[in-house]
């Protein structure tokens, strides 16, 4: 045990996960590559769990949070800041929402505290729809909401959650369903549900579920649920934590695969804005922003050098069509990996959109998780060079593959020959 392991053990909580049976200390990047402090190079699949979004390391970025630390760091919320104002009316614009109102949190965790405030200040209700497979922050309301037993360490809630169907396409009681039947008995199920209580506040979800190992349903899903929440008066709450900035490739946001119904009420956003950073936020519309009747700030949201971060991050993502890159190589490595998962028998499914990819592992022969092969294949990729994720939910295992969005072809080709290895070498 290294001596830096030794004392994370000492001082910090138990339940603080580190991935390898030998913990590694990253001490640099560049691109996408990074460095351990052994000085064992890594080619960076999971981007500080989705977060640096362009690359390590970027130029602009860095110059930028160098020359905004040189002027002011920090002055809170109550002075004005234009870098705030100026990341604000960006934001604003590309979330699709008319007359938009931003609040800038620290985390996608206080981000979806924020909106489910909003939404529940707003409807005057604490009673909450959610996806089953879920997961949206580590706080105590964030938890309360969340339909993943594995980051659900208590049932206590400020708030009454029903779970609904449809985050997961390929498991569940409509798995064997086509697309469009499946949508039909989602939407049946919602109706049925909220047969049983008075109207809730908000449906939250994520257009694409990340812990939950990269399942999502299928497009339209959401936007045929909008109609029913619409009859109530019922908020849609978009978690694009994960999904936000073009990481899909098809779309800048994943609620885009479900607009045929408009915008969502409110939408979440943190991780790849900062680019490594920390910046989280949501967009809602002004009456709904507006409903709070009481004082809120907040300290270091909108923080001046994360701003900084966030505007040379964001000019550079849409200079350089980063959301098409991330369609194009995005497209070309799910190709390649479904090659190989076609002749391996313990993966299940490669599913994914952009540079979000899912690898689900299965005991072969069977629909059931194998946790034991996935910390083998974690291993086998880290031996040769390669970090990627892993999430799941409801006896699931699923590799989570999430490059900065300025992946090279070359680059998704190494990765992708990594992983083939591994993978093989525990099949």
């Amino acid at each position: 045990m290294n001596d830096l392991y030794s004392r994370h053990r000492r001082v910090l909580p138990d339940w603080l996960a580190l991935y390898y049976d030998d913990p590694i200390e990253i001490i640099h990047g560049e691109g996408r590559y990074v460095w351990d402090s052994a000085g064992r190079r890594y080619l960076d699949f999971f981007g500080g769990i989705l977060t640096t979004l362009t690359a390590h390391a970027l130029p602009e970025v860095t110059k930028a949070v160098s020359e905004q630390a040189g002027r002011i760091i920090h002055s809170s919320t109550l002075y004005l800041n234009r870098p705030m104002v100026e990341l604000a009316e960006r934001v604003a614009h590309l979330s699709g929402i008319p007359d938009a109102r931003v609040f800038f949190t620290t985390s996608g965790t206080e981000a979806n505290d924020t909106a489910l405030l909003l939404a529940t200040a707003y409807r005057r209700s604490n009673t909450v729809l959610a996806m089953r497979n879920s997961y949206h922050g580590r706080s105590f309301s964030a938890i309360g909401i969340t339909g993943n037993r594995g980051w659900s360490p208590t049932s206590l809630s400020p708030l009454q959650t029903m779970y609904v169907h449809g985050g997961v396409r390929s498991r569940g009681p409509f798995a064997g369903l086509d697309d469009r039947a499946f949508v039909d008995a989602c939407v049946a199920d919602l109706k049925d549900v909220l047969g049983h209580t008075r109207p809730p506040a908000a449906l939250i979800a994520e257009p694409v579920q990340g812990v939950g190992g990269f399942t999502s349903p299928p497009d339209g899903l959401y936007a045929a649920f909008r109609e029913v929440l619409n009859a109530y008066g019922i908020l849609w709450i978009a978690d694009e934590v994960q999904t936000g900035w073009g990481r899909t490739g098809d779309h800048f946001w994943g609620w885009q695969a479900h607009a045929r119904n408009g915008p969502p009420d409110i939408v979440t956003f943190a991780k790849g804005i900062g680019n490594g950073m920390s910046i989280g936020g949501v967009v809602a519309r002004a009456e709904i922003m507006n409903c709070l009747d009481a004082n809120s700030i907040s300290t270091f949201g909108g923080t001046q050098v994360t701003m900084a971060a966030g505007l040379a991050n964001l000019a550079y993502l849409l200079e350089h069509d980063l959301q098409g890159n991330a369609r194009r190589v995005g497209g070309l490595l799910i190709e390649r990996l479904r090659a190989v998962a076609a002749q391996l028998p313990g993966v299940r499914e490669v599913r994914g959109r952009g540079l979000m990819i899912g690898v689900e592992l299965v005991r072969p022969g069977t629909d059931e998780a194998d946790p034991q092969a996935l910390a083998a294949v974690l291993e086998a990729a880290r031996e040769g060079g390669l970090l990627i994720g892993k999430g799941g939910g409801h006896d699931t295992t699923a590799l989570r593959i999430t490059p900065p969005l300025s992946l090279t072809v070359a680059e998704a080709e190494e990765g992708a020959a990594i992983l083939e290895h591994a993978l093989r070498s525990t099949y």
